[in-house]
Formats: C-alpha cells, sequence, structure tokens
C-alpha cells in the first residue's frame, strides 16, 4: 500500500548530501518530503504538523561521526512516522466476561469479513469467539456471516425475524454464558453513509452494553474520505481503535497516516490480503521501517512460524537429504507459500531492497504466473510421475507437454530444473549436517580443521556445479 510513498521518501534521503543538516540544505528536502505526503493522499493538517516536527528536530543538528545526513535524517523522519503512526502496538482489551467488540463503519469497507477474520485471530489466540449477527437490514447480510462462520468454524448467534437489536445482543450475551464464548464480536450495521437513525442505534448498544471495544474498520483505499468517516465515528461514539482493511491494495496510503494523527486513536488491526488468516496486530515501528525501505523482518518470521507446519518441514528435509523429493512435495512447498501471501508482500518485509513499486509488481506477477503454469505441469503428470520424478523419460515427456498444451521444450526445461533444485536441496541437507559434525567441538564451526575444511571443500564443489 505504501510502495509509492516509500519509494518516494528513500529517493529524497538518498539525495540529501552534505556534513550538516541546516536550513538550506534541509529546505528542498522538505519540500519533497511535503509533495511526497500530499501526492498520497496525507491530510493537509497531517502533513503541516509531520513537516513541522521533522524540521525542528533536524535544523542544526550536528551529525555524529560516521553517521551521513541522510542516515540521520532517515532517523528522523523513521521516529516522526512511528509518532505519526501510534507510537506502539496497542493490544485489544479483552477484559470483559464476556468481552464485548464492536465492529463499526460504512457499508463496503469489509466489517463483516473483518468480523470473522478477528475471529481467526483470537481463535488461534486461544479464545472462544461468537460472531453475532447485528445486521439485520442489509440484505443477505446475516447469510453472508453464516458463510464466513461456517468456512472458519465459528458459530453465528442469530435470532431469525428478529429486528432489535438490543434484544439480539442481550441473547447473545446469556447465550455465550451458557455456552463457555468468552468474545462476542458484534458485526453492526453499516450504511452507505452517517446518518441519525445508524447512529442512535450504535448509540444505544453502546450506552446499554458497554463494549470494550468498539473499533472502526476502513477501507485504505478510500483516501481523505476515511478521516471525516472516522471523525464522526468518534464524535458520536468515542472510538476505542481502527481496523484498516485493504492494506495490501494499490492505494496511497495517506489515509493511514492521517487518521490516527486526526482522531488520536491507534490503528490496532490491519487486513492485508483476502484470505480469512490475513489480520494483524499494528506494529507503528515495524510500518515505518517498511516506508523507509528498511523492511519488516520480526513480521516476516512471525509470518513464517504462523505458516509453515514444522513436522512438513522435518518429513521434507528429511526427503531432500535423501534426495527422495517428488513434485507432490513440491505442490505442498508451493501451498504454504501461497499461504504466505503475495510475493510483493514478502519482498516489501525484506530490508535493502532498492526495488521500485514497478519492479516489485512485475516481479510478483511473474512469480505468481510461473508458479500456476509448474501446477499446471505437475496436474498433468500421473500419480506415478509425481511421487517418482527420475521415471519420466522422453515418451512421458511429450504426453505431459501435449495435456498441457505446451511445447516439449517447456516440459524438459522444467524437469531439469526440478532435478537441480532437488540436487542442490540434497547436497545442502547434507552439508547442514557436515557442517554441525564440524562444529562439535564446542567452539562453533572452524574452516581451518579438517572437516572443516572437508565441510568447505564440499561447498565450493556443490557451488561451482550450481553456476
Amino acid at each position: 500500500m505504501f510502495e509509492s510513498l516509500s519509494e518516494k521518501l528513500q529517493g529524497i534521503i538518498r539525495n540529501t548530501g552534505a556534513k550538516e543538516l541546516t536550513r538550506d540544505n534541509m529546505q528542498d528536502a522538505l519540500r519533497e518530503i511535503r509533495r511526497a505526503l500530499l501526492e498520497a493522499d496525507v491530510n493537509l493538517r497531517v502533513v503541516k504538523s509531520f513537516i513541522s516536527a521533522i524540521k525542528d528536530k533536524a535544523e542544526g543538528e550536528n551529525i555524529v561521526e560516521g553517521v551521513n545526513p541522510s542516515q540521520q535524517l532517515i532517523k528522523i523522519v523513521n521516529d516522526e512516522l512511528v509518532e505519526l503512526l501510534g507510537k506502539e502496538l496497542k493490544p485489544l482489551d479483552l477484559s470483559g466476561n464476556p468481552s464485548l467488540i464492536m465492529m463499526l463503519g460504512l457499508q463496503g469497507a469489509g466489517k463483516t469479513t473483518s468480523s470473522a477474520k478477528l475471529a481467526v485471530k483470537l481463535k488461534k489466540e486461544g479464545k472462544n469467539p461468537l460472531l453475532v449477527a447485528c445486521d439485520v437490514y442489509r440484505p443477505a447480510a446475516i447469510a453472508q456471516l453464516q458463510t464466513l462462520g461456517k468456512e472458519i468454524d465459528v458459530e453465528v448467534y442469530t435470532v431469525p425475524d428478529l429486528k432489535d437489536v438490543q434484544g439480539i445482543v442481550r441473547g447473545a450475551i446469556e447465550y455465550s454464558r451458557a455456552n463457555n464464548y468468552n468474545v462476542l464480536i458484534l458485526d453492526t450495521a453499516g450504511r452507505l453513509q452517517i446518518d441519525v437513525d445508524m447512529m442512535a442505534e450504535l448509540l444505544l448498544i453502546d450506552r446499554i452494553f458497554n463494549p470494550q471495544e468498539k473499533l472502526l474498520v476502513i477501507d485504505a483505499m478510500t483516501g481523505q474520505e476515511a478521516v471525516n468517516v472516522a471523525e464522526n465515528f468518534d464524535a458520536q461514539l468515542g472510538l476505542t481503535g481502527l481496523v484498516l482493511t485493504k492494506l495490501d491494495g494499490d492505494s496511497r496510503g495517506g489515509s493511514a497516516l492521517s487518521v490516527v494523527h486526526c482522531t488520536g486513536k491507534p490503528i490496532k488491526l490491519t487486513g492485508t490480503g483476502e484470505k480469512l488468516n490475513a489480520l494483524e496486530d499494528f506494529y507503528p515501528e515495524r510500518m515505518a521501517t517498511r516506508i523507509l525501505g528498511m523492511g519488516d523482518i520480526v513480521s516476516l518470521v512471525e509470518r513464517a512460524q504462523e505458516v509453515f507446519d514444522e513436522k512438513q518441514a522435518q518429513e521434507l528435509e528429511e526427503k531432500m537429504s535423501k534426495d527422495k523429493f517428488s513434485f507432490n512435495d513440491f505442490l505442498k512447498m508451493q501451498k504454504q507459500m501461497k499461504m504466505f501471501g503475495s510475493m510483493g508482500n514478502i519482498l516489501g518485509m525484506l530490508p535493502g531492497l532498492n526495488i521500485g513499486k514497478d519492479m516489485k509488481d512485475k516481479l510478483s506477477y511473474e512469480s505468481e504466473k510461473q508458479f500456476k503454469k509448474m501446477e499446471v505441469f505437475i496436474q498433468s503428470m500421473t500419480p506415478e510421475e509425481r511421487e517418482n520424478p527420475d521415471i519420466i523419460d522422453n515418451s512421458r515427456r511429450k504426453r505431459i507437454a501435449k495435456g498441457c498444451g505446451v511445447e516439449l521444450s517447456e516440459i524438459t526445461q522444467f524437469i531439469k530444473q526440478f532435478n537441480q533444485m532437488r540436487a542442490m536441496m540434497s547436497g545442502m541437507a547434507g552439508l547442514k549436517g557436515m557442517f554441525a559434525h564440524a562444529g562439535k567441538s564446542g567452539e562453533g564451526f572452524n574452516p581451518h580443521s579438517k572437516q572443516g575444511k572437508h565441510a568447505m571443500n564440499k561447498a565450493m564443489k556443490m557451488m561451482r556445479r550450481f553456476k
């Protein structure tokens, strides 16, 4: 989402070259930062406040020895971005018995889907959530929530034909206590615009049941209107936090920077994809480093721990070491990579990747296209061929090529690359054991020892083989 802003800020900072940050050499940089923020749809009063804060901190600041002005400016801009985005993680308040979370927002913001995503997240954290269908006006709203509930295996509380939302919430609380549900997620009604009737209903729920969380769901692609919506809801209900959806979309990102500043309410959760597990806690510091192109390794590792099955990974490693890696195993790995998120999202979390948005999009698109093509190739094989790649001779390749409608050369090239990858994986698995054995002296790996030299020679041979 922040690619455009990120690219511009990185370019501006790289071009700052001087021994000291002064009023003169900062003027051009600040002008470009202001322009980049406005183009990213950041609210004007937010831009003014942000630029003023940077100017106050930067002017006349002496450069630390060994740190150039652009690095110093990165530090100042990073600190101000963290401040602007809310300083630190603000976790959900789940102190109630049961805890009540009101999901608020206009139609189309992704409120119902976000409710389901939140239920998935809470389940992972050991909670027992209950979805409550409080949107009794929008056609098929209850059916949509029930479909999502079935998909994620979370019960949805509804009262057929009842239009009294207070009665629905009261019944849900009683039901939750009788059935050991400890978090109620209220999917309230949205409108195409804020109106008196909508607010009156929400105010009654707020006053009567006193929910621990009142979360406004905002579409990150809304732009400036997001600020107006957030301020209106906050003035009427006193929001406790924000949920920003479509953070992975191709928007300019200004709303995320603006709503926190204008409402004083933290972004608590962000939607980063269409899948129902794509709702994450919002860490201002991590987002700031991503905007400035410094990556987000912590989030990348956390996502990997969620997605990758440790037992399955061990099984695959064992197969690799014995050169038994099959096309079926390749498909399993590919499925896990898909759960990880888009290639563009992964690239955004890697530090030091000085590539623009267009290149990221191109890499993401090409990798997705290539993976889909590989799936078609493998699906055109027999079960026996998928499990035993070594049996695929020229006649089988011809049949596979015909089955998926491509030239024989493409299948030949794919199988050749797969065999090279399999050999490399086997070699790396073997090296892992060799390096571990070479470092068993208690002093770690020693490249000058007999075992260490043997391991290093083996590594060099393998690298030469795959040049």
